[in-house]
């Protein structure tokens, strides 16, 4: 299994973890905040900010909190404003990384970024250094247990997904950016349920680690990624052998 569907599923699983630190509401009311600023406060007219919506009701998030976020987007309500960016660089065992950040200080956040790539074995590099190596994709993934594979195939290519990726214990429905919407509402409209469903950066060739120790370093470095306060998302290209994995995690 490799990149983007390894780690949602690590993720998923810290998930618990992560929600009593508030750092999976945290990241959706600035994403919901900049979808709002940027694209407006209606959702039917604002894909981005119908898609995070979806993503804080998933996550059990107040309605308050949503409404709130919105308008601190459009400036009814005082807000941080936030900018937009991504650090590239490379992690042990030459994995490729991108790290979507959303910050109201550039400089706390490089620092802490470039700080964590170097402890654990990675070097932060220029922009442009490893993004040509990921396709924007909208991607949703769903445990094998909750579908059948055959029907997921119609569902999906029906609703206008690109493909679908069988791994070991999930699939994975690919679309293009601009039909993620529509894929994933129509997907849930036929009661699909998700482990996540999220625009992501897919990697279009990948790094295998075979390693143990690296494995550990590389996935140590994606955790602090992770728990940076500024961070979204981080998105990679390692491939780790599965028997590697449930030794290490």
């Amino acid at each position: 299994m490799s990149g983007h569907s390894k780690w949602a599923n690590i993720k998923h699983r810290k998930g618990a973890a992560d929600a009593k630190r508030g750092k999976i509401f945290t990241r959706l009311i600035k994403e919901i905040t900049v979808a709002a600023k940027i694209g407006g406060g209606d959702p039917a007219g604002n894909p981005r900010l119908r898609s995070a919506i979806a993503s804080a009701k998933s996550e059990n998030m107040p309605k308050d909190n949503i409404e709130r976020a919105i308008k601190k987007g459009t400036g009814e309500l005082e807000g941080v404003e936030y900018i937009e960016i991504t650090y590239e660089g490379y992690g042990p065992g030459g994995v490729a990384i991108l790290v979507d950040c959303m910050t109201d200080n550039k400089n706390r956040t490089v620092g802490e970024v470039r700080h964590a790539f170097a402890k654990h074995g990675g070097n932060l590099g220029e922009s442009g250094c490893v993004g040509y190596m990921f396709d924007k994709k909208g991607s949703i993934l769903i445990d094998k247990k909750n579908i059948d594979e055959e029907k997921l195939m119609d569902l999906a290519l029906e609703a206008g997904a690109e493909d679908v990726l069988e791994e070991e214990n999930e699939f994975q429905v690919l679309t293009a950016p601009d039909d993620f919407n529509t894929v994933r509402e129509k997907l849930e409209e036929d009661g699909v349920s998700f482990i996540e469903a999220t625009l992501s950066m897919i990697p279009q060739n990948t790094a295998e680690i075979t390693e143990e120790k690296v494995a550990i370093r590389l996935m140590k470095l994606m955790d602090v990624l992770e728990e940076c306060d500024d961070v979204q998302d981080v998105h990679a290209n390692f491939d780790i052998p599965d028997e590697i994995m449930e030794k290490i995690s």
